[in-house]
């Protein structure tokens, strides 16, 4: 089959197309024939031997995928055929790709493939991340920088589904249109923020910041921050890991809250499955409608990983596996 691979760490540009062997099922995993796969930041930081998972070269990356089931165990839950969006960490920018049966969601007939492909990897570390490390409520106000990229956007979805209300960070107007249409109530410039924040929330700020952008953002995203409130820390696609007095943090009783969804996730192999049946749920009402950015074949997947490194992504890029 098809796949395209990391031959060397030295980033995008060494994913290559490549004839490899189709997977082999193991012990509670479905096969899924791969129409879509999400491109997302992890990929890029692998391509450059700087994530957590080095896996050796040469691998395949793509961590999320959507497709149709191609072959099942019985008891699995999953029949041939079955349309499905599936977190498989690894091997995901391929034709086939064996992923855990409980790691799978069932998408609802209207969700393309390209849709279906930006749920797991950025809608199941949004959900980790607003309701359990931000204790979100109904209510409040959650502040999203990178509003426009596919973390952002499904931070908006969610943030709104719990009945929160959202201001967006993003850096042209064309993001900032990206990030209305995603569900934000509003959406400001970086350049000035934190006066923007102070003025739509009449002077109190907000009860969480989402950030998966790090830099020099950090300390007016504090700032920003209501009495009580908690920054979310996703990762650092700035480049700049960002430190902080711990002074601030005492004023007005604010948190500073890490948001590792993988680790916290692999330690307890159920909890993927208990955050789909929530996934599911919204679906369901139709709260959730990923948008999408550019797609390309899976012969130029180096330049859909190069799109995250360059931060002109808009939505979710996808590599679309065509046969």
């Amino acid at each position: 089959m098809r796949a395209a691979h990391i031959t060397d760490l030295t980033g995008p540009d060494a994913i290559t197309l490549a004839e490899v062997a189709p997977p082999e099922l193991g012990p509670g995993q479905i096969l899924i024939d791969v129409q879509a796969a999400g491109v997302t930041f992890p990929d890029l930081l692998m391509s450059r031997g700087e994530y957590q998972l080095k896996p050796p070269v040469p691998f395949i990356p793509g961590c999320e995928v959507a497709g149709t089931v191609g072959k099942a165990p019985a008891g699995s839950g999953w029949n041939v055929g079955d349309r499905v969006a599936a977190f498989t960490m690894l091997n995901g920018y391929a034709e086939q790709v064996a992923a855990n049966a409980d790691w799978a969601v069932r998408l609802p007939d209207a969700m393309s493939f390209e849709q279906g492909c930006a749920l797991p990897m950025n809608y199941l570390t949004m959900d980790f991340a607003l309701a359990r490390r931000g204790r979100i409520k109904a209510g409040e106000t959650v502040l999203i920088h990178g509003a426009a990229g596919g973390i952002g956007t499904a931070g908006i979805q969610l943030a709104k589904a719990h009945g929160a209300s959202v201001i967006a960070v993003a850096s042209t107007k064309g993001k900032r249109e990206v990030a209305i249409a995603a569900g934000a109530d509003d959406a400001i410039d970086v350049d000035g923020f934190l006066p923007a924040v102070k003025e739509l929330t009449g002077g109190r700020g907000v009860d969480i910041v989402v950030d998966p952008v790090g830099g020099d953002r950090f300390t007016d995203s504090l700032r920003s921050l209501a009495p009580q409130g908690r920054l979310l820390v996703i990762g650092f696609t700035a480049g700049e890991i960002p430190t902080v007095k711990v002074n601030r943090l005492l004023l007005n009783n604010i948190d500073i809250v890490g948001v590792a969804w993988g680790s916290f996730a692999f330690a307890d192999l159920a909890y993927i499955g208990s955050q789909w049946k929530e996934i599911e749920k919204l679906l369901e009402r139709g709260v959730i409608d990923p948008p999408l950015g550019r797609s390309y074949p899976l012969a130029s997947a180096a330049a859909a990983v190069g799109e995250l490194a360059q931060r002109t992504a808009t939505g979710k890029v996808v590599v679309a596996v065509t046969r």
